[in-house]
């Protein structure tokens, strides 16, 4: 009897997720469609793509299906997080919730504490999950049992290095892109860099150029120390009173006070614009706003060639870098527009969509298939370069690479946003006293001079 009861429960529950899911699709009607309302962070060239995948989508499964999508609101990350919270609090003047939105896990856990997102683990199997990335959809389990961040594409971090500034320097120094394998081997790069460039002005003292600037020194930090085996945040707070924080410390403030590496607050493709960086490390979705043509400061000008190498580890430690992007998220409404959301998402993370879309605009895609030979043949059919050789060194990465997930906390973000400016202005205060020594005094002593207990000083 208990066999039988047993047998029979296990069948019920088999059939009730079946019918419901059946029960669903059938909601669904092609004379009758559903509207998703669909907000998104992709701006500029990103724009174009998403329209016409979402016009694909509208146009295929989503005319075949009764699902129709429209875009209402295109804003960039920050703005959009305010959008999304002023809907989530209710706030006066607040737009409706949309439907589908990109998201940050920070803002969705906001949405998420609401009880407003829809646990995507109920709209994919667990066969379907496997497909992707294990990392990626760990990412977005904001609680151990509920999925509410769906990746649909993801970046890391690279080195960006102009290859047409570097060979030139290299043929006279003997510096090869091996070097650039470590965060030690770039510093020791940029020092010659420094002594390369200045010894063609010799008139001129001390006007050597910057080699590399990190888009972000708080990832700088955080990928660091986990490549040497520790965590930056340990209690939602900075661990600056390990002997690893003296290694980033190293490897950015006396070079930064000597010239060697930019203090910047942008992105280093705007400094390799204009020449006045030959590398940096920064977003594999930043790769479309590097110029093909570099303009200096005398208004010549030269064609670019950029090689994109897998992003540095400090000597001794584990190849890891840091794991950036959105994903996506689904409002709690109805039935049929939870059901219609996750055939949005199958979709659009479908190997063959999801290459074209990353294809186009420097993101990573999201399941294991498309990081196999699928994404190998779509490769050679990639006319722009940059993305070509993006796209090589995500797969090297990915074969080789762990990929570091930050911590979510109320707090983060005024934590990064302190540590950086704290970092860059007492970098700039010594720079600008270092070369006001530079008059009177040789450049080990100059440093010596200004850099006198300020380590303590920023970790006291």
């Amino acid at each position: 009897m208990k066999r039988t009861f047993r047998f029979v429960l296990i069948v019920t529950i088999i059939m009730t997720i079946l019918l419901a899911g059946c029960q669903n699709e059938k909601v669904l009607n092609p004379k009758k469609p559903v509207t998703l309302i669909l907000w998104h962070n992709f701006g500029a060239q990103m724009k174009n793509t998403m329209d016409v995948m979402v016009d694909e989508f509208n146009d295929t499964i989503g005319a075949e299906k009764g699902i129709i999508l429209n875009v209402t609101s295109i804003s960039g990350s920050a703005t959009l997080h305010e959008k999304l919270t002023m809907a989530a609090n209710g706030d006066p003047g607040a737009p409706k919730l949309p439907d589908i939105t990109t998201a940050y896990p920070k803002t969705a856990l906001t949405l998420a504490e609401k009880n407003l997102l829809v646990d995507l683990g109920t709209l994919f199997t667990e066969e379907e999950l496997s497909a992707y990335v294990s990392r990626f959809v760990e990412e977005g389990r904001l609680t151990e049992e509920n999925l509410y961040v769906f990746p649909f594409a993801k970046s890391t971090e690279v080195m960006f290095l102009n290859k047409t500034i570097f060979n030139r320097f290299a043929k006279d120094t003997g510096v090869k892109l091996e070097d650039l394998k470590t965060f030690e081997g770039v510093i020791q790069a940029a020092e010659k860099y420094y002594t390369w460039t200045d010894n063609q002005t010799p008139d001129i003292k001390n006007d050597g150029k910057m080699f590399y600037v990190a888009d972000s020194l708080f990832n700088f930090a955080q990928i660091g120390f986990k490549q040497l085996g520790e965590d930056f945040i340990k209690n939602k707070e900075l661990n600056l009173s390990s002997p690893i924080f003296s290694r980033i410390w190293d490897c950015f403030y006396g070079p930064a006070v000597r010239g060697h590496v930019a203090i910047f607050d942008g992105y280093g493709s705007d400094l390799a614009k204009t020449g006045d960086v030959v590398c940096t490390t920064g977003s594999t979705a930043g790769v479309l706003f590097f110029s093909p043509i570099v303009t200096y400061a005398d208004n010549t000008t030269e064609p670019a060639e950029y090689a994109i190498l897998p992003y540095p580890v400090f000597e001794g430690g584990q190849k890891i870098a840091m794991q950036r992007g959105s994903g996506m998220c689904v409002t709690k409404s109805t039935p049929e527009k939870e059901y219609a959301a996750g055939v949005f998402l199958k979709w659009f993370t479908d190997p063959e969509q999801n290459l074209r879309f990353v294809s186009s605009t420097g993101y990573l895609p999201v399941t294991k298939q498309a990081f196999g030979n699928v994404m190998n043949k779509e490769i050679e059919t990639i006319a722009d370069e940059r993305i070509k050789r993006l796209l090589e060194t995500a797969i090297q990465m990915q074969q080789e690479y762990d990929f570091y997930i930050p911590p979510q906390f109320d707090g983060f973000d005024k934590m990064q946003k302190e540590y950086e400016s704290n970092l860059k202005m007492t970098a700039t205060e010594s720079k600008k006293k270092y070369q006001e020594l530079l008059e009177t005094q040789n450049p080990d002593l100059a440093f010596k001079m200004v850099s006198e207990g300020v380590l303590e000083k920023i970790t006291e």
